[in-house]
């Protein structure tokens, strides 16, 4: 008798494990998703875009928004003259942009050059409901990770195949190389690397520039061992300059 009454809850558990697996497996750095509170910033940069006027654009995620902050300085000297926009949004990650790059972003430009860096915050944001994918629990691999910049890369070659992309190996986070999401963020690194074609994509990574010869990330670079301070983005801009002019130039 008591097992009779089961069957019927055993049949609707049943109907739902499908779709449990389905969720559990889905990427989520390759499932576009707006940003919650960054409406603002994103409509800005449709604004910009259909201005039509930047020849270089630095795409990703609080470290490229913060050359409005920290970064200003390094800014007005090496980028500004270069007639560069900044694209980047704090808390991005690499669904963001898909959505972004799928809803006005880019589109009215043509500029030369994208410098792209984003992925950190995939890894820095796991464990975390996501009400953007329906308050999931976030989970990106290095490999989930690395997936969503392909992506990324992907579209940006579509809607701007006149352009090259520098795409920056993440930034090292973390005190030394024992932190996980440092550990994961160059697992990521290595994949992505080999998106380089050395045609339309080209790799770089200053990292080492950012560390001490033991690895360790000194705090009079990036204070919180993540963002750059004024110094940070000093070395970030003699890091990659020769490789922007020279992308530019071409």
């Amino acid at each position: 008798m008591k097992i009779t009454r089961l069957l019927p809850l055993i049949a609707i558990l049943s109907l739902h494990l499908p779709v449990l697996g389905q969720s559990d497996s889905k990427n989520m750095a390759t499932s576009p998703a707006p940003h919650p509170g960054k409406e603002a910033s994103h409509a800005k940069f449709n604004e910009v875009s259909k201005q039509g006027k930047a020849q270089l654009v630095f795409l990703g995620d609080s470290i490229t928004a913060g050359w409005n902050g920290r970064g200003k300085k390094a800014w007005d000297q090496y980028w500004a003259p270069m007639q560069a926009v900044n694209f980047g949004i704090g808390g991005d990650r690499t669904e963001h942009i898909l959505w972004r790059l799928q809803n006005g972003n880019y589109d009215g430009l043509k500029p030369k050059l994208t410098v792209l860096m984003i992925g950190t915050n995939n890894t820095g944001h796991e464990g975390r409901a996501m009400p953007e994918h329906g308050d999931a629990i976030y989970k990106s691999s290095a490999e989930q990770t690395a997936q969503g910049v392909t992506d990324i890369i992907k579209l940006l070659k579509k809607k701007q195949p006149q352009m090259k992309i520098l795409l920056l190996a993440i930034f090292p986070r973390g005190a030394d190389n024992n932190n996980k999401m440092r550990q994961q963020n160059q697992a990521a690194n290595k994949i992505i690397a080999k998106l380089d074609d050395d045609k339309t994509v080209f790799f770089l990574d200053i990292n080492q520039a950012f560390l001490q010869a033991d690895g360790t990330l000194s705090k009079d670079i990036m204070p919180d061992l993540l963002h750059p301070n004024a110094a940070g983005y000093e070395i970030w801009s003699k890091g990659i300059m020769d490789k922007v002019k020279q992308l530019m130039a071409d």
